[in-house]
């Protein structure tokens, strides 16, 4: 009887604890079930389809450039503009010492009319039997030549004067007066800053979609400038280094741009399915992120996590499900297990 009373003594507070615990769940059983009924708005999830987005950088530049050089060796003896100078087409911008062409102008002009006059003299004496066909014709074509001469010449010595091949801006010079010039070399830069194409690489991947004329969303991020840019020419061939292909797309005049500024061209990513909610329906708790899920009229908070934003909703990557009826908007403080009635009129403001 003491070993039996002994035991019973022991097992007293194990039975008291044993039962204490498992009256807890039903007192918090009992606690939501005396919440009050909310009104919610609920969402049902569907799976949706989504583009995303490929931005790429590209650059403006002016869609008429020049770099302007002579085509004739000397010094540059005139410079007629400077960096910011507006130009018309024809306008004279440098002029190259011709003092070796006028040389050779004069000499060709010389011999032409000589070769001219020895022409005259044998077709005379031709009339009167005093010299043959053949010398007169062996004159005819150095007539001929000595002609391409002097237009040669002629046309050397215009080349010293250099003009604008069309309106625009000269936004570099390159060299000051008594500089050699040789032929090719570099004098000025001219643009035309009145018509502007952003140029841009595109990878391989996402130029197969592109065709001429159609538009792509643009932005200059400098001057807050948002457009829509079409598509004037698509490179061919693919940079075996970057794998990208050059793209050029045609701006319209804006006083804001200039050549040379940075732009972002926005390009459509690959489509996908996934699940969106509405950004009023997650709720964030530190690092954690839940929402209310409504099942048999009682709302039970879960666990999520969530991917991008797209036009006011949010991805959903993990913890819901399609067909599940979501919380967007609730009258209240809603709790996990509280009891809910949806109403589809719109909750009070």
């Amino acid at each position: 009887m003491k070993l039996f009373s002994f035991c019973l003594t022991s097992l007293a507070p194990l039975l008291l604890l044993l039962f204490t615990g498992c009256s807890e769940p039903a007192s918090d059983q009992h606690k939501a079930q005396q919440r009050p009924q909310l009104k919610v708005q609920v969402e049902t999830l569907t799976m949706t389809q989504v583009t995303s987005q490929v931005e790429v950088a590209g650059t403006l530049q002016a869609s008429e450039q020049a770099v302007i050089s002579t085509r004739v060796s000397g010094q540059v003896a005139q410079i007629l503009v400077h960096a910011g100078s507006k130009v018309k087409k024809g306008d004279l911008l440098v002029k190259i010492s011709a003092a070796e062409i006028n040389a050779r102008l004069h000499q060709a002009e010389t011999q032409l009319a000589q070769a001219r006059r020895n022409f005259e003299r044998e077709t005379k004496l031709q009339l009167v039997n005093a010299s043959t066909r053949e010398r007169v014709q062996t004159l005819s074509e150095q007539v001929q030549i000595s002609e391409a001469a002097y237009r040669e010449a002629r046309t050397m010595l215009g080349y010293t004067k250099i003009k604008a091949p069309f309106a625009g801006t000269i936004t570099h010079k390159l060299v000051e007066v008594g500089d050699l010039a040789a032929p090719g070399s570099p004098l000025l830069r001219l643009e035309n800053a009145g018509a502007l194409e952003v140029l841009v690489q595109i990878p391989e991947a996402q130029v197969q979609g592109l065709r001429l004329k159609s538009t792509l969303p643009l932005s200059v991020p400098v001057v807050d400038f948002v457009t829509v840019a079409q598509i004037s020419e698509i490179s061919p061939s693919v940079d075996p280094v970057s794998r990208t292909t050059q793209v050029k797309l045609t701006l319209a005049e804006n006083p804001l741009l200039r050549s040379g500024q940075f732009a972002r061209v926005s390009l459509a990513g690959t489509g996908a399915q996934t699940l969106l909610i509405a950004n009023s329906a997650l709720h964030q708790q530190g690092q954690m992120e839940q929402v209310f899920v409504v099942e048999q009229g009682v709302a039970h908070m879960r666990l999520v996590r969530s991917g991008a934003r797209v036009a006011g909703r949010v991805e959903i990557l993990s913890g819901l499900r399609v067909g599940e009826q979501v919380v967007t908007a609730v009258e209240g403080d809603l709790h996990d297990g509280q009891p809910v009635i949806i109403d589809t009129t719109g909750l009070s403001k």
